[in-house]
């Protein structure tokens, strides 16, 4: 865009000139965060201001490929049907009492529940996973299991209670002390799960990923999750499974859970929930797991909690799920998607790669060094293509493509990692190692 020219701004019709773009930035500088205003100027000063399906579109006209979002958008962006239900929801009640029963939380509740694994029947909505973590930590602890053991590297959210399961100690250090009681084992590790478990769990409360996302896509042992259950069945130990990002098709099943035909006392539910449009999370669990909220329905509320336009998106987005068929489209984009990142990456430089993994939709792409995996962040990000990197794995990048990814976005998001190897490849070559890298 040349200079002094602006673009029209889509969520108000409004010119957005280059001088607002820095506007932008000041803005997060003085009210948000310097940091964040720092790392957008990297990512080029420049801002999003809509998006549709697989696409996000810039002030200054830029067009990208949606791979990122952090797992939300499987469904893409403003899909046309959460979008009307949301519209339709807003027009007529937006938000509810919290004295009155309200029809949209029923609703949503029992589309949640007729496609959560069987016996998982009982749900609590939230707005972020985040708090669906913290609602599962209160049931356990109303049932007395108060000792936490979850996995290094997992991640479960950045509150106190979500924060003392999170497993990564550059999150925890400066809020400490956190809850007492904490541990964390190896993951995929039965027998390290068990020790800390002990022969008797009824004061423990096991919380896991079926897959961890940001701790890099790491995919556990085949019957890793059977084995965990069977142990807390057998011990008393109270089982959460996290499937904020996991669930609801991204993994090519419903729920990570499937895979290894498992239920928790608890499943964790989120981004996907929304549909891209309303933020939403629930945490879903069997009756005897509920048992205390049924008791009482105010020991754990929030004002927010199944508000009506959240889950008119909820249940949009799960309808969208089923009659567009997404979950089988995740399996069988997945594939598609990790032979594009494997094979350029492979050929141009495997001296750079560690290992590229994923499961559906949930992929990662390891790298020898921490600043190889921001090169080829940024590198994408050139070639008009959102990635993310993974909080608690930093050498790390992982994509979430949409499942509405249309063959053209497919060979165009082929087209970009292909291109960004070989940019790789040529300033980081085989004599090259990762020490050059980093200081480059």
């Amino acid at each position: 865009m040349t200079a002094g020219t602006t673009t029209a701004s889509p969520a108000t019709g409004a010119p957005v000139s280059p001088g607002h773009l820095g506007d932008v930035a000041a803005r997060y500088r003085a009210h948000l965060s310097r940091g964040r205003a720092k790392l957008g100027e990297m990512f080029g000063g420049d801002v999003e201001v809509s998006s549709q399906g697989s696409r996000v579109r810039t002030a200054q006209g830029r067009d990208y490929l949606n791979c990122g979002g952090y797992g939300v958008f499987l469904t893409g962006a403003c899909h046309p049907r959460v979008v009307a239900a949301v519209e339709r929801q807003i027009r007529t009640h937006p938000l509810s009492t919290r004295l009155l029963l309200e029809p949209r939380a029923a609703d949503a509740a029992s589309a949640l529940s007729r496609v959560a694994p069987a016996g998982l029947e009982r749900v609590h909505f939230t707005g972020s996973g985040a708090e669906a973590v913290e609602t599962a930590l209160k049931l356990a602890r109303s049932q007395g299991h108060r000792r936490i053991v979850s996995a290094v590297g997992g991640y479960h959210g950045k509150t106190l209670g979500a924060l003392s399961a999170t497993g990564k100690a550059l999150y925890q250090d400066p809020f400490r002390p956190l809850l007492p009681d904490s541990v964390h084992v190896p993951y995929g590790d039965t027998d390290s799960l068990a020790e800390a478990v002990g022969p008797d769990g009824s004061d423990a409360v096991v919380l896991l990923e079926p897959v961890q996302g940001e701790a890099g896509v790491v995919v556990p042992p085949e019957g890793y999750l059977r084995e965990v259950a069977a142990l807390c069945a057998r011990t008393g130990a109270f089982f959460v499974l996290d499937e904020v990002m996991t669930g609801l098709g991204r993994l090519g099943h419903w729920w990570g859970a499937e895979r290894e035909d498992v239920v928790p006392d608890v499943l964790l539910v989120g981004k996907s929930l929304s549909g891209g449009v309303v933020p939403v999370a629930a945490a879903i669990a069997t009756a005897r797991a509920f048992r205390a909220f049924d008791r009482d329905p105010f020991l754990h509320t929030s004002t927010f909690s199944a508000a009506p336009i959240a889950m008119a998106a909820a249940e949009a987005s799960i309808a969208v799920i089923e009659e567009e068929g997404l979950v089988e489209r995740a399996r069988a984009l997945g594939d598609t998607v990790l032979t594009a990142l494997r094979a350029p990456l492979e050929t141009h430089c495997p001296h750079l790669v560690a290992d590229v993994r994923g499961v559906g939709l949930l992929l990662g792409v390891e790298f020898r060094d921490d600043g190889l995996a921001g090169e080829f962040l940024l590198e994408l990000l050139d070639r008009g293509v959102i990635v993310n990197h993974s909080l608690n794995a930093h050498a790390v990048v992982r994509l979430t493509p949409p499942a509405v990814l249309t063959d053209a976005e497919t060979e165009e998001l082929a087209a970009a990692i292909d291109g960004a190897a070989r940019a790789l490849a040529g300033r980081f070559p085989a004599e090259d190692g990762p020490n050059e890298a980093r200081s480059s």
